[in-house]
């Protein structure tokens, strides 16, 4: 059974810091390219963050610079850092694990800055 489980959204001042974790299990977590999406009341989801199976990582442009991904081949998880939250950051964060057809999401997760 596919399991991707997010953790560590709660509410925070604009400046602050929170560190997302995604722990999976049920599927072959190093062929994955895993992701962490956000979505907006109202709105789609967005990409905010990648890292491939080899470690690469790609952002969106409205959080380079503040987020970090990374992921732990060992303990099938995969993390976002983020550092200089605005209140804007404001979103349901999802984790997403991806491989050729096969896409699996997290429940998500909500974050909130706000002062």
């Amino acid at each position: 059974q596919v399991q991707l489980v997010e953790s560590g959204g709660g509410l925070v001042q604009p400046g602050g810091s929170l560190r997302l974790s995604c722990a999976t299990s049920g599927f072959s977590f190093t062929w994955y390219y895993m992701n962490w999406y956000r979505q907006f009341p109202g709105n789609e989801r967005e990409l905010v963050a990648s890292i491939s199976t080899g470690g690469q990582t790609n952002y969106v442009n409205s959080v380079k610079g503040r987020f970090t991904i990374s992921r732990d081949n060992a303990k099938n998880t995969v993390y976002l850092q983020m550092n200089s939250l605005k209140p804007e950051d404001t979103a349901v964060y999802y984790c997403n694990a991806q491989y050729s057809t096969l896409d699996y999401w997290g429940q998500g997760t909500q974050v909130t800055v706000s002062s």
